[in-house]
């Protein structure tokens, strides 16, 4: 694993990406959002299940999601999305998004948050794809198993629609995810892609047109630390 980490810092240090004419601060994003599940993955007691995540319909990155509140708590944070293959199994372009949203309730203090969401079901990928998508409203939301004894009983776990994994840096008592509003970020997409593009556009529709060479290698990382399980 650390020799893919060195890969993975060169994917996104090389010169390619310098010459790269699609948004920096996406690059950045992505660069970021790989990183996040490179070292997720690498920690055996708190990793995704392979069985888990190879069956998943989309996953979803927010490196870095603030969260902040005194009794009455805010969120918010850029990421991104990625769809599956139905024919080859294997990560598409990613799509830009951003989250917002409030909670009541005991709650005091300040963290940044890493989050990754699992979309398990069809009707998960069409909330996501909808023009505002609410975690715990509709659909499912569940904290994801982790670890080794996690792996052996995946399929008992199979059950919810989206399954979140969280990863704190710092302080915070009584944070939900319930409420949290995620939406596509067409101006993100419109500085990546060079077109306003919506989520829908970019997961199903396949309107991005050319993939800059950043979103090529993100693929091919998100293909490596999340690969599909045949008969998915």
């Amino acid at each position: 694993m650390k020799t893919f980490s060195i890969i993975l810092a060169l994917f996104f240090t090389s010169p390619v990406w310098a010459q790269d004419l699609d948004g920096a601060k996406q690059r950045k994003l992505l660069r970021t959002g790989g990183m996040v599940l490179e070292e997720i993955q690498n920690s055996p007691d708190q990793n995704i299940p392979a069985g888990l995540i190879a069956k998943a319909k989309a996953i979803i990155v927010f490196p870095t999601m603030l969260k902040a509140g005194f009794f009455v708590g805010a969120r918010y944070g850029k990421g991104f999305a990625s769809v599956r293959s139905k024919e080859s199994g294997e990560w598409g372009a990613p799509a830009f998004l951003y989250t917002a949203g409030g909670s009541f309730g005991f709650q005091f203090g300040a963290e940044a948050v890493d989050l990754i969401l699992l979309v398990m079901s069809q009707r998960g990928l069409e909330g996501l794809l909808s023009e505002k998508f609410t975690l715990g409203g509709d659909i499912a939301l569940a904290a994801g198993p982790v670890g080794r004894h996690a792996e052996a009983a995946v399929d008992v776990f199979m059950q919810g629609e989206i399954y979140s994994y969280s990863r704190s840096k710092g302080i915070f008592g009584g944070v939900s995810l319930k409420g949290t509003i995620i939406t596509s970020d067409i101006d993100a997409n419109q500085a990546y892609y060079g077109k306003p593009l919506t989520a829908e556009n970019i997961l199903i529709s396949n309107q991005a047109g050319e993939i800059p060479e950043s979103g090529k290698q993100f693929i091919k990382i998100f293909n490596h630390l999340a690969p599909y399980k045949n008969g998915n």
